[in-house]
């Protein structure tokens, strides 16, 4: 844990070791958080096109931690090839088909 001093116009310097441990480095942009507790949490942040947005929205990484979890389960169907794997999905309701590998 390290101190670091407020500024001049609220200028705060990162320490060579915080920065290196984090991996930023000049002319990185960080996203600042406050918790309850006035907790300042910094996070290295990377620019994101707007054909991209969609990724980071609440709903999509819900749907992303579903996923993960069907994968981690094993909650998953494989294919040989992209033709059945449509076949599959014209022809099964999710609730009536019980996760297994498809061949």
């Amino acid at each position: 844990m390290k101190t670091i001093k407020v500024r001049k116009k609220h200028q705060i310097t990162l320490p060579a070791a915080i920065r290196e441990a984090a991996g930023v480095y000049e002319g990185d942009l960080l996203t600042a958080e406050v918790r309850e507790d006035h907790t300042i949490v910094l996070r290295p942040s990377q620019p994101v096109d707007a054909d991209e947005a969609f990724f980071y929205t609440p709903e999509w990484q819900a749907a992303e931690r579903e996923a993960d979890e069907d994968i981690r389960l094993g909650r998953v169907y494989r294919f040989d090839n992209a033709e059945e794997a449509i076949d599959f999905l014209h022809n099964h309701d999710r609730e009536d088909v019980a996760p297994h590998d498809a061949h």
